[in-house]
């Protein structure tokens, strides 16, 4: 709002109908909200509402009316899925049997376990990453090779301009036999992906499609994201692992940074699990996750960019943009449609984006 103002500084007396704006002044507002201009002539304002399942609303605290940033993706994202959905049905793909393949009454450690043997994404391979970041982008990596694409971005397509706020929303799942998706919020802490990664990939074993508020720090009120929570948190940080790692006399903040590295996740599981294995009190837990969150955010940086077409996988996943690539080589999607999907102006940019997961050499 504060931009807007800065933007647009006569906007409370248009509010208030104290004074008209022009037409070129209604296009540059529509422009700055990414707003249909048809909208702003209508009598009462549209209401539009998240197209998929919302689980982001708590006992107390209502969510507040979805942005247009947020809508964005989230239809961005159906388009790919209808896309892949119709790519494998051709290429004749199987479908991805864990998708709805648990319910809400299967055991959490059950679960879990069978989600991590399904990637392989177990204690030994994790202890071979130098860092959980690293560990992050191997999780990625085993979803992929599993059948689900991971799009992971902070912006809206490629514009870098609109940036994605993780306090209105950090990921969400798409379910679907044949193209299982999961996004999550690039903008968030690279800490905070993590575990809204295996959140999200809770999702797609109980076939759910939700968007959601991943909260390691609590069980949220919900049936289905408490479920996903303590799943996720199992599945990062197993209870029976964990209490063989514990050692006597140990000061806190020393043993979570111990545990971080030991289980290659970050700092805020480890302080949930702690909590959940009655290390830490119930009553001590928040002000000291609430301290971590503040250390951790201030150490996080803008970073440098890394490579764009490393990036570019990232944000719409090795796994779609491998298929989509493939489909346009062979001329049975338009160049222009591909280039669309995957947010690139140029065809020899689409070419490089190939290269840079394997298609063309």
């Amino acid at each position: 709002m504060a931009d807007l103002m800065i933007q647009f500084p006569k906007l409370p007396e248009w509010e208030q109908q104290a004074r008209q704006p022009t037409l070129k002044q209604l296009e540059q507002y529509a422009r700055a909200t990414y707003t249909p201009i048809g909208y702003l002539f209508l009598l009462e304002p549209i209401v539009e509402s998240v197209p998929i399942p919302d689980f982001r609303t708590f006992a107390d605290r209502g969510v507040r009316r979805p942005s247009p940033n947020l809508l964005d993706t989230v239809y961005l994202c159906q388009q790919r899925q209808e896309w892949y959905r119709e790519y494998a049905q051709e290429q004749g793909l199987q479908p991805a049997d864990f998708v709805g393949s648990m319910r809400l009454d299967t055991p959490i450690e059950q679960a879990a376990t069978r989600i991590r043997q399904w990637l392989g994404f177990d204690l030994a391979a994790r202890r071979s990453c130098a860092t959980w970041e690293d560990a992050l982008r191997q999780f990625i990596s085993q979803a992929d090779s599993a059948g689900v694409m991971v799009m992971c971005s902070g912006v809206v397509g490629s514009n870098n301009r609109r940036s994605l706020d993780p306090s209105e929303f950090r990921g969400f799942a798409l379910s679907d036999r044949l193209a299982p998706l999961v996004f999550i919020n690039g903008s968030d802490t690279k800490s905070a992906q993590m575990f809204t990664l295996a959140h999200e990939i809770a999702h797609l074993w109980v076939g759910q499609t939700a968007l959601s508020n991943a909260d390691v720090s609590g069980d949220d009120t919900n049936e289905l994201e408490s479920w996903c929570n303590r799943v996720a948190a199992e599945l990062l940080v197993p209870l029976d692992s964990l209490r063989g790692e514990l050692h006597a006399d140990e000061e806190l903040g020393q043993r979570t940074k111990r545990l971080a590295r030991t289980f290659k996740v970050s700092t805020l599981v480890v302080l949930r699990r702690l909590l959940d294995v009655g290390v830490i009190r119930r009553e001590d837990f928040w002000p000291i996750y609430q301290a971590e969150v503040e250390r951790l955010l201030a150490l996080q940086g803008a970073g440098s960019g890394g490579n764009f077409y490393l990036s570019q996988a990232a944000r719409v996943s090795k796994r779609f943009a491998r298929a989509l690539v493939e489909s346009a080589l062979e001329g049975r999607t338009l160049y222009r449609d591909a280039m669309r999907m995957v947010g690139v102006a140029k065809v020899e940019t689409l070419h490089e984006l190939g290269r840079s997961v394997g298609v063309l050499i």
